[in-house]
């Protein structure tokens, strides 16, 4: 079996970013053979296809190459669903303070915030990871791969730090934002809508 080509078709008909671990599996080889096959294609398809291998959310995946963005937006007219500025919001602040309960979320926002979970959720940027051991058992909400996906990250160790100090979670104070890499609350602060997710 030529396992570039294997590769190849795996990753095209694959919905999501998939590991090496999962694709070795499929294949039935060694991961050293996949890390191999991965490296090979990407250099194949950099010089002879509109395609390209991409690296994201911790796996790999086949996207168009940028110079044909344009084309493929008109050809498909995508209806993507954009997240307004609260809805924006309501995922920063999850994405900072997970694992964080609704009660939590709607403390730091100072709003109703149950509306916009479920938001969220439902686009499968949010997801229920849990319960707080305090009475109640409150649900405690956290960011999903789905979430890595749509903003190119390949862990929640890419954020941005935030603005404001005050903000800052104890392990990211220090830490350097790169200059082209905006907050996530930075995001349709304009009062327009936040990013497309198609």
């Amino acid at each position: 079996m030529r396992v570039v080509q294997a590769l190849e078709a795996l990753l095209f008909v694959a919905d999501s970013p998939a590991t090496p671990e999962e694709l070795a599996k499929a294949l039935s080889v060694p991961i050293f053979e996949v890390e191999d096959g991965l490296e090979k294609l990407g250099g194949k398809l950099q010089h002879t296809s509109a395609l390209q291998l991409v690296r994201i959310a911790g796996g790999y995946q086949l996207c168009t190459k940028p110079e044909f963005a344009e084309a493929v937006a008109r050809f498909t007219q995508p209806q993507g669903s954009k997240l307004s500025r609260s809805l924006m919001e309501v995922l920063a602040v999850v994405a900072y303070k997970q694992p964080i309960t609704l009660g939590e979320l709607e403390e730091v926002r100072g709003v109703d915030s149950g509306y916009g979970v479920r938001q969220l959720v439902e686009r499968r940027l949010v997801c229920e990871i849990g319960r707080k051991s305090t009475p109640g058992r409150p649900v405690l909400y956290g960011t999903t791969q789905q979430f890595l996906h749509a903003f190119n990250l390949q862990s929640l160790e890419e954020l941005p730090v935030l603005n404001f100090e005050s903000q800052l979670l104890p392990e990211q104070v220090g830490r350097d934002v790169p200059p082209e890499q905006p907050s996530l609350l930075d995001e349709g602060s304009d009062g327009q809508d936040g990013p497309s997710l198609a």
